[in-house]
């Protein structure tokens, strides 16, 4: 009762009901234990976290459980299953940051590891794929060195890819060792075809035998598991040599005894016989039919006499001696040089120069030889005959061989230039063949022609092929050169729309012409001249010429129209970087920038190098920009985080206070709690966005918690200063009573009385005691009659302001007050009309009733009592 009296600035506004103070009190109280069962759950929580002890599981659900930041963070540390790191990082989201980036890094560390080791297994399949292969090359097993050095893998990976890797690695010694082992084979085998010599019976044996033994190896190398590693080429030359040095030993034994023959019949002959030796005569003798027979077995003409003039230079001389004259000396010695040349050649085994100096020996003239000259002439072209005897022989197996060889290529599936090359080499080798061992029998030609017209045949198409397409490639060429000078000649491109050509600002594009059009032609057109494929040498520079002509006239305006927009974009890049990036309008401005950009990129595009460089720099500008304003957003956010831990402490120094002493001393320094940290809250500053709204509500509440409980220490001393005067008002009353009625009275006891009840605040204290002190003086002195009759006049004017109080606080009076109730609300209403002035306040006419002496019956002290009840019902 009375609350209102008591009521400061601070203090929330009356209600209209009491039981809305009483509801806020009990809202206080249980904000209080909500707290306080907060920090147990709190308390409780933690525990679990550190009695997990791995339990994943547990963790987990704890996480997901609790709604205190510390401990799901805890927990967390606990979670390592990717399945489990799934599930939390998905549900903390958007909950828990921290959480949800520890749950995402280990993820992203596990999926890392995961792709490592796939990558790992992946290598060891291939390397396992490589030992499975039959052919396995050094490059293949290089590019999985380069893919496996990338990979970090576990110990058990990489033990067992260096298994594989060994076994890759002897594979390929056990190749290189097989190669050279073929390679020292074909060596040997040609060593043996150079050591064959006819009439060495023992030896041919002994080569007969390495021979076989050679051939026996080199099936065993076939059959190597390696074998098919080994290179064509090394095969083929080792089987050539092969049949070579086998067709050689074969002919030995039979070129032996023709050659022992004429030997023999050249040491028969008697000496001064006018016979002359078939070599130098040219004439088949009968007695050497078999020293012929390998030159007839190869050509079918070797038997028949050369033409020339052995027979006068063999001729008998003369019967008549005549001087020799100098010219003939000199002739003479002329010839024997020549004679010494062909003998030299045929000791070098030059056997085609040897038959040039023969051809030069028939055609020259020369004097009278001596016997002694003519004999050796006739020595050394039996000689020259016989090595070529040997040499078509030779000559004609190797083009056997030649044939063989050509009518194998097109088996051999080779590309056509390396089929040309091999097509063309057997025709200069078989060329070489004819100056050393003569011309080729005509049957044996036919067969090596028509066999290298048939090889050649798809190289001779595809050749073909290739020159048409060069014709086509030129003439594609000559129909783009007159596709830039038609667009040279129609104005180099279409012109903008009307729209787009109303006027040029400065630094603009101008809109003479579509550049974007014009760049993409010259783009294609430069893309379709590269793509053009080859053409003949004698016609592509002339076309490149005019193309270049051609493309530099219709780029011309371009190029230049490319400087001014190269211009432009660098004054963009400029002013991107004249940017504040702490100015709030800074990516507003850049997002222009930004847009402008883009639209001169689509307008005219740049060549691509220049676009790049450009482009790059630009976007380095605009990275700079946002780099400096995430630097200080992080800056702004490592200081709202501060307010944030200053703004917590703030709230836990609220809920964690603590008052000792009085309600007064209390209420007090509960003021003071809550004026400081309101002053400490507002100087704050802002916090997180996404911690502002329960940061704040933690604050509310803790002040409300101590508003609570410092409303409750002001509703106890309201109602003790009430209860107060209301005893003291009604000990007042009681004394006046008493000096009314006939009797004693005892100033001590009524003192005494009075001291008792505790002192009221202010103008009502001073206002009780004064009528208080009052009546006592009146009744322990003379005056106590006279102060019987004022109290009891003043009854009729207690009435009135006891009717004036219930009419303005809207209280009942009762039936037999009705017709004053009525007088007096109209003399109200009219005397506050008239001075314009408010009435007095429910306070201050209350203090005049308490001020005023006079009697009171029961009716009235109860009609006095409901004043006060319902006084202070509104003050509550």
């Amino acid at each position: 009762m009375f609350e209102f009296l008591f009521k400061r600035p601070g203090d929330k506004p009356a209600g209209p009901q009491g039981a809305a103070s009483e509801q806020s009190a009990a809202a206080g109280n249980s904000v209080g234990q909500g707290n306080q069962q907060a920090q147990a759950r709190r308390a409780e929580q933690a525990a679990q976290a550190k009695a997990l002890a791995g339990n994943e599981a547990a963790a987990v659900e704890l996480i997901l459980r609790s709604e205190f930041a510390e401990v799901r963070l805890a927990a967390a540390e606990y979670v390592q299953a990717q399945p489990l790191l799934e599930q939390v990082q998905q549900a903390m989201r958007n909950t828990d940051r921290r959480v949800a980036k520890l749950m995402q890094s280990r993820l992203d560390a596990l999926r890392h590891q995961q792709a490592e080791q796939r990558q790992a297994e992946a290598s060891i399949a291939q390397a396992q794929k490589l030992l499975q292969d039959e052919k396995l090359t050094p490059n293949q097993v290089a590019d999985l060195d380069r893919q496996w050095q990338v990979i970090a893998a576990g110990s058990a990976l990489s033990e067992r890819f260096g298994v594989e890797r060994r076994a890759l690695a002897a594979r390929l010694e056990a190749q290189v060792s097989l190669q050279r082992a073929v390679i020292d084979a074909l060596a040997a085998v040609r060593r043996l075809a150079a050591e064959a010599r006819p009439g060495d019976e023992a030896g041919r044996a002994a080569q007969t035998e390495q021979l076989a033994r050679l051939q026996a190896e080199h099936v065993a190398h076939l059959a190597n598991a390696e074998g098919a590693s080994l290179p064509r080429h090394l095969l083929s030359d080792f089987e050539l040599a092969m049949s070579q040095t086998q067709a050689a030993l074969a002919q030995a034994p039979k070129a032996a005894p023709a050659a022992a023959a004429v030997h023999s019949a050249a040491a028969d002959m008697p000496a001064g016989s006018d016979a002359r030796p078939a070599a130098a005569t040219g004439e088949t003798p009968a007695a050497a039919p078999h020293a012929a027979a390998p030159a007839e077995g190869a050509n079918g003409d070797a038997a028949h006499p050369p033409h020339g003039t052995a027979d006068a230079a063999d001729a008998h001389p003369p019967r008549e001696k005549h001087k020799a004259t100098p010219a003939d000396k000199e002739a003479n010695r002329h010839f024997m040089e020549l004679v010494d040349a062909l003998e030299a050649a045929l000791q070098q085994g030059q056997l085609h120069i040897a038959a040039e100096h023969d051809k030069t020996l028939k055609e020259s003239k020369t004097g009278r030889l001596s016997q002694s000259q003519a004999e050796r002439l006739a020595h050394v072209r039996a000689e020259l005959k016989r090595l070529g005897d040997w040499a078509r022989w030779g000559g004609n197996v190797s083009r056997e061989e030649l044939v063989k060889a050509v009518e194998e290529l097109p088996a051999q599936g080779l590309p056509m230039s390396e089929l040309a090359k091999k097509v063309g080499s057997m025709r200069d080798r078989w060329k070489a063949l004819d100056s050393v061992s003569g011309a080729a029998p005509k049957s044996l030609w036919e067969k090596f022609d028509a066999a290298c017209t048939a090889a050649y045949a798809p190289a001779a198409a595809h050749f073909k092929h290739l020159a048409d397409e060069r014709h086509t490639n030129a003439a594609k060429a000559q129909t783009l050169i007159d596709e830039v000078s038609a667009l040279i000649a129609r104005g180099v491109s279409r012109p903008l729309p009307a729209d787009a050509a109303a006027g040029d600002a400065p630094g603009t594009l101008p809109h003479t012409y579509d550049w974007r059009a014009m760049a993409s032609s010259s783009q294609r057109l430069r893309q379709a001249w590269s793509r053009l494929g080859t053409i003949d040498r004698k016609d592509k520079k002339k076309l490149d010429a005019a193309f270049a002509a051609a493309m530099a006239e219709l780029m011309a305006p371009l190029e230049e129209q490319r400087k001014i927009e190269v211009a432009r974009r660098e004054q963009l890049v400029e002013e991107v970087g004249k940017l504040n990036p702490s100015d709030r309008n800074t990516i507003e401005t850049l997002r222009r920038l930004q847009e402008s950009w883009q639209e001169h990129a689509k307008a005219l595009p740049l060549e691509r190098k220049a676009e790049q460089a450009l482009w790059q720099r630009f976007r380095g500008a605009c990275d700079a920009i946002f780099s400096k304003r995430k630097e200080h957003a992080h800056a702004a956010d490592a200081e709202r985080r501060s307010h944030l831990h200053v703004r917590e402490d703030i709230c836990a120094s609220l809920e964690s206070a603590t008052f000792e002493g009085e309600d007064k001393a209390q209420l007090n320094a509960m003021v003071k709690a809550l004026r400081d940290a309101a002053a400490a809250w507002h100087a704050s500053g802002s916090v997180p966005r996404a911690a502002e709204q329960k940061i704040e509500q933690r604050y509310k509440s803790a002040v409300a918690a101590l508003q609570s409980r410092a409303d409750a220490i002001r509703r106890r001393a309201s109602a003790a200063q009430t209860t107060a005067m209301r005893e003291k008002l009604r000990l007042t009353q009681a004394l006046e009573a008493a000096i009314a009625a006939p009797g004693e009275i005892d100033a001590a006891d009524w003192s005494a009385r009075w001291q008792a009840l505790p002192a009221l605040p202010g103008d009502f204290e001073r206002t009780l005691r004064q009528r208080f002190e009052a009546g006592v003086k009146a009744g322990a002195g003379n005056g106590r009659g006279a102060y019987a009759t004022a109290l009891e006049a003043s009854r009729e004017r207690l009435l009135e302001e006891v009717l004036r109080l219930e009419i303005g606080a809207g209280i009942d009076s009762g039936a037999e007050f009705a017709r004053e109730r009525l007088k007096m609300q109209v003399e109200v209403l009219q005397s506050s009309l008239k001075s314009g002035h408010k009435p007095d306040g429910h306070a201050t006419q209350f203090l005049q009733l308490c001020a005023m002496p006079a009697l009171a019956d029961d009716r009235t002290a109860t009609r006095i009592e409901q004043l006060f009840r319902r006084l202070g019902a509104e003050a509550k």
